[in-house]
């Protein structure tokens, strides 16, 4: 976990299947202004799967729960919360379990429905490959395409270098389990549709796996919601596009709390 910044707190939790590094690049110009707190969720990146002997059964609440003691050993009341995909979906899971602890809410390249049986059975097939075996190999080369837009899989090779690392760093287990965690998340469109908390929708205008589209549908629910899309940037905005993400949440955050 990286805490930088004083003032508003703004928890950011990342992506799958990479861990908080994606976050390097606007953690700086956010911490100019707001406290910024990036954790590595659990079974990713430097946090580990179990708690003791033994792990949780995959379910996102289990995360959620990491991230409320989280708040609370930080002495964090209430915070504004950011997501981006999977950490999108992890912050609804927080919003669901404790909304008084959620000031508001960042969801970056996420989605409120669950999967459907199609994605359920590629997530479940992909976390029995990952425990057989291992993740080397196979799994970046599978989720590029997918994780970044166009423009930085074609001009930007700094990026595809950075979002490569980043997968190959995951442990197989983590990747195992958050698949499966992510496959058995309930639908959260009446979660949204009652929260009153303001809420920015950040969609990248390459994303393929979460388009334009689905982010207007995703803000359409949320009653106090604004929506960005960024341009030239596909569904990792904060690796991609780091200046154009930094400053949507920025402008939104000052002109919503300020």
């Amino acid at each position: 976990m990286i805490d930088n910044g004083i003032g508003r707190a703004l928890v950011l939790l990342h992506a799958f299947p990479v861990d908080a590094g994606m976050w390097d690049a606007v953690r700086a110009p956010l911490a100019e202004h707001v406290r910024v707190v990036t954790p590595d969720q659990r079974g990713l990146g430097r946090t580990p799967l179990a708690d003791g002997a033994e792990h949780p059964p995959p379910d996102l609440d289990a995360v959620a729960g990491d991230v409320l003691r989280l708040l609370d050993d930080l002495g964090l009341e209430r915070a504004v919360l950011g997501g981006c995909s999977m950490g999108g979906y992890v912050a609804m899971a927080v919003l669901r379990r404790a909304p008084e602890r959620v000031a508001g809410l960042v969801l970056a390249s996420t989605r409120a429905s669950a999967d459907g049986e199609e994605q359920r059975a590629t997530r479940l097939a992909a976390a029995a490959r990952a425990e057989a075996d291992g993740t080397a190999g196979w799994l970046a080369d599978a989720m590029l395409p997918n994780l970044l837009g166009v423009t930085s899989r074609d001009e930007r090779p700094e990026v595809v270098a950075t979002v490569r690392s980043l997968v190959e760093r995951q442990p197989a287990s983590g990747v195992a389990w958050a698949q499966r965690a992510m496959a058995a998340r309930p639908d959260s469109s009446d979660l949204l549709r009652a929260t009153r908390v303001p809420a920015l929708v950040l969609a990248g205008a390459e994303d393929r796996l979460m388009p334009p589209e689905v982010a207007r549908g995703l803000a359409d629910l949320l009653p106090n919601s604004e929506l960005a899309v960024l341009p030239r940037s596909g569904h990792l905005a904060p690796v991609e596009t780091p200046d154009a993400f930094s400053a949507s949440v920025l402008d939104w955050l000052a002109r919503t709390f300020d």
